[in-house]
């Protein structure tokens, strides 16, 4: 699995990451939300670097233009609900990609730290030969996301899989690496250095759900 790393150089990406880790800013929860979708825009714009493209010729008022232009059949699929403003900052970009949501959370049958994941709801259009844009804000164990992907693999094999993301421990990372296809990237803003009991991020953000929308029972 290929690994893009952005936070690894300085761009305003990097105000947007401070702002939602702040625990003063990040209590405006519309704010949040904003940031969220402006990484999205960022991470898409980077991938769409790698797709590939082909040459279009514009008719222009004056004349006529030839344009690279990426020619991927894309599909969207977030995980819920966390994935939703991170999904509406890609869709900004890629507004004529395909539409998919599943949903995956963690059930803790002994009400402790150990827990499973759930996947119960997908709807998506056909994934075959496909681009398929995998989006989880959060990338902690891992577990979520290759879950998502076992789930989903049933409904068909896509060409290649972008997974966005915008902070993940290493090791979610690295389980993440040993248990996707080769043709697998991952598009991530930032790093962190591990996981606490709980299996979340530190030093992360929270709980990105929560965050955007308020907190669940």
């Amino acid at each position: 699995m290929k690994i893009h790393h952005l936070a690894k150089e300085t761009s305003i990406l990097n105000k947007f990451l401070s702002e939602i880790r702040s625990t003063d800013i990040q209590k405006d929860s519309m704010r949040f939300r904003r940031n969220i979708e402006r990484i999205g825009e960022i991470l898409g714009y980077e991938l769409s670097k790698k797709l590939a493209s082909e040459t279009k010729k514009v008719q222009t008022p004056l004349g006529t233009k030839q344009v690279e232009i990426p020619v991927n059949d894309v599909i969207l699929c977030s995980i819920l609900r966390a994935g939703l403003p991170l999904h509406n900052g890609l869709l900004n970009y890629f507004d004529d990609a395909e539409n998919a949501f599943i949903s995956a959370y963690r059930h803790h049958p002994n009400n402790d730290a150990e827990f499973e994941i759930v996947v119960e709801y997908f709807a998506s259009p056909s994934i075959d030969g496909k681009t398929l844009l995998l989006v989880d804000p959060m990338l902690a164990t891992g577990r979520s996301l290759v879950a998502v992907y076992e789930a989903i693999k049933k409904y068909g094999t896509p060409k290649e899989i972008q997974i966005v993301s915008v902070i993940g421990a290493s090791e979610g990372v690295e389980y993440v690496a040993n248990n996707f296809p080769e043709n697998t990237s991952l598009w991530i803003a930032d790093i962190d250095e591990g996981l606490n009991d709980k299996g979340y991020i530190i030093p992360g953000l929270g709980d990105a759900g929560d965050l955007a929308y308020g907190t669940k029972m």
